[in-house]
């Protein structure tokens, strides 16, 4: 179907999904276009869908690829961010199965996270600003107070008995793509991690950089290896992938549905992101330092960024 599209659009598309396993696809909207733009860091994971809704285009990015091809250290996360910043996104839904850290945190569950705790290695390239401009963005809060809130507002339209949207959480971000040790696991357990998964960073520390909203939903497959009952496999992982999918779309389906109205579009435009990284950009590296591929590099991101 991508390749049926056309591969251009000329109108700004400020709300974004980037769908993790399990969301391969969000349904119900019209398909318009199917966009590869190529950054200085490559090309994204997938092409780019922009859907329209109620006359609104929304842009669908799967992290994985179209086959679930990329593993977590291999998605170009970069790319993706850029990609989508250089079309007009502003606010990004991100999508991530993980397991569960938390007895009350069930499989099927869902969580609006509001911590990271990062235990990458530096194997994923993690940053915009490199190789001749430095840049030191603010990472207190890693996800979008406002968006959080219009998710947990929209926990309703989830189905199952039982099924609850945790409104805050700890994700424990790990390198994978082997799942914990136990050892691992309880030692999350002890740091006060609620979920774990492989995908929020960098993800969404390159959102920050960008000056993007990012809020990611977490969907519960497992309960990691440090519970008792059975240790987390593939198997165990996609017995709960086709309930947390039905969830994640109608879930997407209200928090695009509050997004689009008019009295959220400056949140959907970041406006109090905005001057965020740029300061910390301009004020660091000075001008006899800066490099002239990474000052192009940080003009991709922000048009006219060192004419001012």
């Amino acid at each position: 179907m991508a390749s049926a599209l056309p591969n251009h659009f000329d109108r700004p598309v400020h709300l974004a999904v980037i769908g993790g396993t399990g969301l391969g696809k969000i349904d119900g909207y019209v398909p318009v276009a199917a966009l590869t733009p190529t950054t200085p860091w490559g090309t994204p994971s997938s092409p780019i869908m922009i859907l329209e809704h109620a006359g609104v285009p929304i842009a669908f990015l799967a992290r994985h690829g179209l086959h679930h091809q990329l593993a977590p250290h291999e998605v170009p996360a970069r790319a993706n961010i850029a990609a989508l910043r250089s079309l007009g996104v502003r606010t990004i839904i991100a999508f991530s199965a993980v397991g569960s850290l938390r007895e009350e945190i069930k499989p099927m569950d869902f969580v609006v996270p509001d911590q990271i705790i990062d235990r990458t290695k530096g194997i994923r390239p993690f940053t915009f600003f490199e190789g001749g401009v430095v840049g030191h963005v603010g990472f207190a809060d890693p996800f979008d107070a406002s968006l959080a809130a219009v998710v947990q507002k929209c926990g309703a339209a989830m189905r199952g008995d039982g099924v609850v949207l945790h409104p805050t959480g700890t994700v424990i971000c790990m390198e994978g793509p082997a799942f914990s040790t136990r050892a691992e696991s309880n030692m999350y357990r002890a740091w006060g991690g609620s979920v774990i998964n492989m995908s929020a960073l960098p993800e969404a520390k390159l959102a920050r950089e960008a000056e993007l909203a990012y809020q990611m939903i977490c969907m519960a497959t497992d309960y990691d290896c440090w519970h008792t009952t059975e240790d987390v496999d593939v198997a165990m992982v996609m017995k709960y992938m086709d309930a947390n999918s039905k969830n994640a779309k109608n879930l997407v389906a209200a928090v695009l549905d509050e997004l689009c109205k008019l009295e959220n579009t400056d949140m959907v435009l970041a406006k109090h992101w905005e001057g965020s990284a740029q300061g910390a950009v301009k004020f660091m590296t000075k001008p006899e330092g800066r490099d002239p591929q990474a000052m192009k590099n940080v003009e991709y991101l922000f048009p006219g960024f060192w004419e001012n």
